[in-house]
């Protein structure tokens, strides 16, 4: 069975691997740890994104499915660019 981590405020930020991530709530990986460049750069490296609202601990989520978009590789069609 799959369980929240809780990501204790000035800890080192490390998250756990995205497969653990729940799937209800959709995608929940871990919440607290902090919303500061460390846990924002590694976070976004491993695709976890912060979600947040004020006297909340913050929700870590790897969304699902992520696509990675490389510049110059992506056809947009006609309808796409207006």
């Amino acid at each position: 069975m799959r369980q929240i981590c809780w990501l204790p405020p000035n800890s080192k930020p490390e998250f756990p691997s995205t497969t653990m991530a729940l799937d209800e709530p959709n995608g929940l990986l871990a919440f607290g740890g902090e919303l500061n460049t460390p846990w924002l750069l590694n976070a976004y490296r491993n695709g976890i994104f912060p979600w947040f609202s004020d006297d909340e601990p913050i929700m870590w989520l790897p969304p699902s499915p992520r696509m990675v978009l490389k510049p110059g590789t992506a056809h947009i069609s006609r309808s796409l660019r207006k």
